[in-house]
């Protein structure tokens, strides 16, 4: 399947509630968790819905089905994977990228759809009008096709190593400045 066999949906927060549960189920598949975590996932992201800035984009085939799909909100304090990240980089990294930043805190495609340019054209849909001077994510340490993608679009290392609480793999944080610009082309996520 190639990427113009996919349509591109912007989601409103409803929407995403109501398919969460597929979201959740590609989540785990991507990033080799076991199904036991969907559950759990699905009440982070159901209530990452309700966050200021939320926005999300899905991949649907002809049929509807879920292939792919991106969210993210306004990163503030008192979010935990914002906290994470203001300990994980040093104050002068903080004072750069936090503030006002939109934290893209999913970015999955399903592993048999993988490299034809979805996670790419997910990603640039759900920023191209993001009033963020940034935006900011972390991904699993290891050179991936997530990896090659965010590199493509001048995404910088922020930290790496990073150890977040729940996961044994190390993770990097990775910015950005907005708009995105693709730099070189990719075999995508």
């Amino acid at each position: 399947m190639h990427r113009r066999d996919a349509r591109l949906v912007r989601w409103e927060p409803a929407e995403f509630v109501a398919r969460v549960r597929d979201a959740m189920t590609i989540y785990a598949e991507a990033m080799g968790y076991s199904a036991s975590v969907v559950d759990n996932r699905i009440g982070y992201a159901t209530a990452h819905a309700d966050r200021p800035g939320f926005r999300a984009v899905a991949a649907l085939d002809r049929d509807g089905v879920l292939l792919g799909f991106g969210y993210g909100y306004t990163s503030a304090p008192g979010q935990w994977w914002h906290d994470q990240v203001r300990r994980a980089v040093d104050r002068d990294v903080a004072a750069q990228w936090l503030p006002g930043s939109v934290e893209l805190c999913e970015l999955h495609v399903r592993p048999d759809r993988q490299g034809a340019g979805l996670g790419c054209a997910i990603l640039l849909t759900l920023l191209e009008d993001a009033p963020h001077p940034a935006v900011l994510l972390s991904t699993p340490e290891g050179q991936t096709r997530a990896w090659r993608l965010y590199r493509s679009l001048g995404f910088v290392d922020l930290a790496r190593q990073h150890l977040f609480p729940g996961d044994a793999r190390p993770f990097a944080v990775l910015g950005a400045r907005l708009p995105l610009t693709v730099q070189s082309t990719v075999d995508d996520a």
